[in-house]
């Protein structure tokens, strides 16, 4: 029961133990009070550069902010520099403008010749309109009007002289099963899976750029058809990837039929693979890596990868590096915690990155021991059990407790110290969710599950998804071998 103003005044003049025990009770509350305000404070600072929250959640800056941001850009460029900084590119800043192609490539070159002398101004006559030996190149790329041909194949009847029965022609298995010719269907199916067109914006743009007509749901009979067609060379994907030495994990919230879901990734450097699965607890991690996983798994602090041994893990930095700027932000003992080790990590960043030039992994080793002396020292005092490192002490502990995941990378031969493999993998499919509100059925699962393993590992081996796909659905027609990403 809350105590009124004049009770707590009365006993407060009165004295004794009732007093005594009024001032404890306040100064509990007040406590807790406290504890609830620095909670919440925390919570307000939350954004992407402290915590695993995704950019387009961080508060938009407001005006003053951003002008304060570029005044202290522009101060420090001018104390490194000792001038001014001009909008734009910078002085010895290399450009990057588009290449021109081979002659061989161009499918028509126009020649342009002056009328006239720019210093008399005589013209010049057609005989003198002659190549020379140095020329200007400008070379312009242009789409044909219509880029769509259309077939019509028609399957004629012949009588038989002898039995008098009338034999119809056979279409052709690459256009039989359905209007539309293999390279349209790549091209919806890329379209839908790469660049995350949806069933409904298809119709119009294919009739904008190709005066293709299409319906929405000849859209989705296209991609179920891929999604048949791409099962055997997805499973041949799945299991190069798992007999992987080395995989990236990561995972990201998913809809069906809008109820909760997850998308599981696992990636390598040139291939990647998807999994939609219930949550992400860490049956669906065995689910995607299978139970004989012997490998070594970069991965973010999710509980569900602590079904790995210390040994076989590698801790993804770049998540530390936000939680320790997230402890800098706090007071006294953390802030100071957080500080120092966001300094160790920058250490680590520089010797990681010399190592990419030097690769000598001896040199790496020896110049990662002292950061690890370091750090060490400073998780271990900061998770003594005090008050005063109450807000990170119990993330110090778990360091020390996957202190062999934190640097595997030192020692492993292709073992990054982050996890941005995984999480590069999965922007794309993030952004299709976003748009799409994720997918209808479990046919629409593993059309996602399969295209997008086919999109993200085309484009880590640099191979045309287009083209791939064209090659496999004409080989599945025509009963081909069908070819593989493996």
């Amino acid at each position: 029961m809350q105590l009124r103003r004049e009770d707590a005044e009365r006993i407060a003049l009165a004295g004794g133990e009732p007093a005594r025990e009024l001032v404890l009770g306040l100064l509990d509350q007040l406590a807790k009070l406290q504890e609830r305000v620095d909670r919440l404070e925390e919570q307000s600072r939350r954004s992407s550069r402290n915590s695993s929250q995704s950019p387009s959640q961080d508060q938009p800056k407001t005006r003053a902010e951003r002008r304060a941001e570029a005044r202290k850009k522009a101060k420090a460029w001018a104390k490194r520099e000792g001038e001014k900084r001009q909008q734009g590119a910078q002085p010895g800043h290399e450009g990057s403008g588009r290449k021109l192609l081979p002659e061989d490539q161009m499918n028509e070159i126009r020649p342009h010749y002056p009328d006239c002398c720019r210093g008399c101004g005589r013209e010049f006559s057609e005989q003198e309109k002659t190549p020379g030996e140095t020329f200007g190149r400008h070379q312009v790329a242009e789409l044909p009007p219509i880029a769509v041909t259309y077939t019509e194949h028609r399957t004629h009847h012949l009588l038989c002289p002898r039995c008098g029965k009338h034999t119809a022609g056979r279409l052709p298995a690459e256009v039989a099963g359905s209007p539309f010719g293999v390279g349209v269907q790549a091209a919806v199916v890329t379209l839908t899976a790469r660049n995350r067109i949806s069933r409904r914006d298809m119709p119009e743009l294919a009739w904008e750029l190709f005066g293709l007509g299409i319906s929405s749901g000849a859209v989705d009979a296209i991609c179920q058809r891929a999604a048949a067609a791409l099962e055997q060379p997805h499973m041949a994907l799945v299991d190069k990837v798992l007999c992987a030495p080395v995989l990236n994990v990561d995972e990201t919230g998913w809809y069906t039929a809008a109820e909760e879901r997850t998308l599981w990734s696992a990636s390598t450097a040139d291939a990647a693979i998807f999994r939609i699965c219930e949550d992400r607890h860490r049956d669906r991690l065995v689910e995607l890596l299978g139970k004989d996983f012997k490998g070594i798994v970069g991965s973010d602090r999710w509980w569900a990868y602590d079904l790995f041994d210390p040994e076989s893990r590698q801790v993804c930095w770049e998540h530390l590096k936000r939680d320790f700027f997230k402890h800098s932000e706090g007071l006294a003992d953390q802030k100071e915690f957080g500080s120092a080790s966001l300094a160790l990590t920058k250490r680590l960043f520089q010797t990681w990155h010399s190592f990419e030039e030097h690769a000598d992994r001896t040199r790496l080793i020896s110049e990662m021991a002292p950061i690890q002396a370091e750090l060490r020292n400073l998780l271990e005092n900061a998770g003594r059990k005090s008050k005063r490192t109450r807000f990170h002490r119990v993330f110090a502990n778990n360091l020390l407790k996957l202190w062999p995941a934190l640097w595997t990378f030192v020692t492993v031969e292709g073992v990054q110290p982050t996890n941005n493999a995984a999480e590069r993998a999965l922007r794309g499919p993030v952004i299709y969710r976003r748009l799409s509100h994720g997918t209808q059925s479990e046919d629409g699962e593993r059309f996602i599950e399969r295209a997008l393993s086919v999109s993200v590992t085309c484009r880590l081996q640099a191979r045309s998804m287009f083209t791939y796909i064209r090659e496999l659905l004409g080989a599945h027609v025509r009963g081909d071998p069908l070819p593989t990403l493996a």
